[in-house]
């Protein structure tokens, strides 16, 4: 099922988007950016890296939880993914994601 993007403007001022899942949770957030043509080329960037498993780079947290990380075939990170309490839960998310971003709407906030 396709989620959504949100693009918004966070307190400093930076362009920001999540990619939020049918069910409405947050599964990737991104950086912050200057420019708002800059945070839809990274959502764009999402939409094309996402169903490439290469991309995906699985971190643990020094408290132990487990996250990914997107990149784009350039090895940029393109976004964040929440936290997870198990690797199972992480891989989910990560599977997760091409189910939500192909196709998905941009909702611009800001």
């Amino acid at each position: 099922m396709a989620g959504k993007f949100e693009c918004y403007k966070d307190k400093a001022g930076e362009f920001r988007f999540r990619l939020k899942a049918g069910n409405g949770e947050t599964i990737l957030s991104s950086e912050g950016y200057k420019a708002k043509s800059s945070c839809t080329n990274g959502i764009a960037s999402v939409q094309k890296n996402c169903s490439n498993p290469k991309c995906f780079e699985k971190t643990t947290t020094s408290s132990g939880a487990f996250r990914f990380n997107l990149k784009s075939t350039n090895g940029q990170v393109i976004g964040t993914s929440q936290s997870y309490k198990s690797e199972s839960a992480r891989d989910n998310g990560i599977e997760s994601i091409a189910r939500a971003a192909v196709g998905a709407k941009i909702d611009d906030q800001t």
